[in-house]
């Protein structure tokens, strides 16, 4: 189907951050819109705000009216793969005939007539390709994007330019889901094994991300992280990192007050004194690959230079809910040992010599039995730790798999499981300076909960 053959479109798990950009857009263009999705959250009230209409009742019943005697022709339902195969409504669609697709071909079908920039990645997709979407929309070009996060200054998920702009998006490999793509321009920021409840082994994780990589169009760009091996690709393929020898490298960052100041060198070309206020090596990596985006896509060194140090950050990406003499509150949604290990050195790099305690919920039962080791590892880095329970999502409980057995694994004596009922209490106990709350469940819904109780602790003595 092509996108000016539908009409309507309906979305089963609307509310997920993905699947709500994509209702924006097809909103955006004038198509009928409607949804379902578990639970009211923060994204379906804006999509209901928005003129959407949505359901919170799985039944058949509460299918809208038009799916009911619509042409079957011209109505796409689009659902995510964490709608199980059992739920009622996906069943009635399938068998009366629409055409029931992915989120991942939905966008495919957008992106099809579309100069497409794709962001590929274990980690770091959601920052980097909002960087570039940022740089793109402040350099007044303009771009579309479909972003996995709510971007600060924009506060949403969905940018729209009209369709000769670039369109700039998250190519997820959780379940193969970016090989519905055939970008012009793409970059693979990591291959860290994850997911292995679908690709099996690593081997096969890596072998997703180099079929990624076939589809990169010819005449294009592929842009690697130095960490990555190696891939083979139509496009041309340039490399980034830290190492001077690349195609582009960051120098070492000074801070300066709240900031740090680096340069980032491409090829010949030089920005010099960027002034960026997110931490870490692993944002720098990511504003030199949104440099190298942004300037085969046809802007200034000074137009890039503006867009890194006009970025205000994504909603969940190490943003800061308090930071004064009660303390420092940071939220992060890493859920991967490398993203734990980035967003507590991170802490580090910003508040040396204070103590931090992290809030971890653990995010699938598969992806915390394959990764345990490195979990604990990652989690000894911390001064004080508290776990919730895993958050299970599309699982079911794994025997022997919970947050007490990954505990027993991490070495630092300062650990407890925790139940969120008993969440604060806990805490109220613990002496620290920094408080970190990690993780892509459903613990980003106690956030504003824990940032009243900071501002208002008493300090352990």
């Amino acid at each position: 189907m092509k996108l000016d053959q539908i009409s309507s479109v309906y979305f089963i798990g609307i509310g997920g951050i993905g699947m709500s950009a994509l209702a924006r857009y097809f909103h955006k263009v004038n198509k009928r819109v409607s949804g379902y999705d578990k639970t009211p959250s923060r994204i379906t009230e804006e999509l209901e705000q928005e003129g959407i209409e949505l359901t919170f009742n799985e039944g058949v019943e509460a299918l809208p009216s038009f799916l009911m005697n619509e042409n079957k022709l011209d109505t796409l339902v689009v659902y995510t793969p964490a709608i199980p195969a059992s739920h009622p409504q996906l069943i009635y669609l399938r068998a009366q005939g629409y055409q029931v697709i992915k989120r991942s071909a939905a966008l495919g079908i957008i992106t099809a007539k579309h100069k497409t920039i794709a962001v590929a990645g274990t980690h770091g997709k959601t920052s980097t390709s909002s960087l570039i979407a940022h740089i793109l929309q402040n350099s007044g070009m303009g771009c579309n994007a479909f972003l996995g996060g709510i971007v600060s200054g924009y506060n949403t998920n969905l940018l729209f330019s009209g369709e000769d702009a670039w369109t700039v998006l998250e190519a997820d490999e959780y379940d193969r889901s970016f090989l519905s793509l055939h970008p012009q321009l793409a970059v693979i920021t990591s291959i860290d094994p994850d997911h292995l409840d679908i690709y099996g082994d690593q081997e096969e994780f890596k072998a997703g991300f180099q079929a990624f990589a076939n589809q990169v169009k010819k005449g294009g760009k592929l842009f690697l992280n130095e960490s990555i091996e190696q891939l083979e690709s139509p496009a041309k393929i340039e490399t980034y990192g830290k190492a001077a020898p690349l195609n582009a490298h960051f120098t070492s960052a000074q801070k300066i007050g709240k900031q740090w100041v680096f340069d980032i060198v491409l090829g010949k070309e030089r920005i010099e004194n960027i002034n960026y206020s997110m931490p870490g090596e692993h944002n720098q990596a990511n504003a030199t690959a949104a440099a190298m985006v942004c300037l085969e896509a046809g802007l200034s060194l000074d137009a890039i230079k503006a867009g890194i140090e006009s970025f205000k950050g994504v909603y969940r990406r190490f943003e800061y809910h308090l930071n004064s003499e009660k303390g420092v509150y940071i939220d992060d949604y890493a859920h991967h040992p490398t993203e734990l290990k980035a967003a507590i050195q991170a802490a580090r790099e910003r508040h040396p010599e204070k103590i931090i305690c992290g809030i971890f919920q653990p995010h699938l039962f598969s992806r915390t039995r394959d990764f345990a080791d490195e979990f604990a590892q990652a989690l000894d880095l911390l001064d004080k730790i508290v776990l919730l329970d895993i958050y299970p999502a599309r699982e079911i409980p794994l025997e022997g798999i919970d947050s007490q057995w990954l505990l027993d694994k991490i070495s630092n004596p300062y650990k407890k499981c925790v139940s969120k009922v008993r969440l604060l209490s806990e805490l109220a106990k613990l002496d620290f300076d920094v408080l970190l709350s990690l993780g892509a469940g459903d613990i980003d819904r106690m956030v504003p909960e824990i940032a009243a109780w900071m501002k208002n602790r008493t300090p352990v003595l």
